[in-house]
């Protein structure tokens, strides 16, 4: 069964860190592209960052760059996305997903298989 599974939302104040893991079974993420998004209540879906396969390509929304750092380890069949300096706008149900694709991008359209999201508050 092909699954991938988020952990390490929570609610953390202002200026805070969290660290967000996608963790896959029933795949290896060797040959995918991954990319967290981030649902907010009435707002749509949104890209955050996305990185390709091997260490490949990797991108960044512009309200999260200098802030934001997604990491790969194929090893343990986990992508992380590490979050500082965070803010109340970062507030939302934040998802993993993977594409078949060697380039990673910020189009949730194109990815394949989706976690079931953790939510992330940050609230003083």
């Amino acid at each position: 069964q092909v699954q991938l599974v988020e952990s390490g939302g929570g609610l953390v104040q202002p200026g805070g860190s969290l660290r967000l893991s996608c963790a896959a079974s029933g795949f290896t993420l060797d040959y995918y592209s991954i990319g967290w998004f981030r649902q907010a209540p009435g707002k749509e879906r949104e890209g955050v960052s996305c990185i390709g396969t091997k260490q490949g390509n990797t991108d960044y929304a512009d309200s999260v760059k200098g802030r934001f750092t997604i990491s790969r380890d194929n090893a343990k069949n986990t992508v992380t996305l590490q979050m500082n300096s965070l803010k109340p706008e970062d507030t939302a149900v934040y998802y993993c997903a993977a594409d078949l694709a060697f380039t990673c991008g910020m189009s949730y359209v194109a990815y394949d298989y989706w976690g079931q999201g953790t939510q992330v508050t940050v609230s003083s």
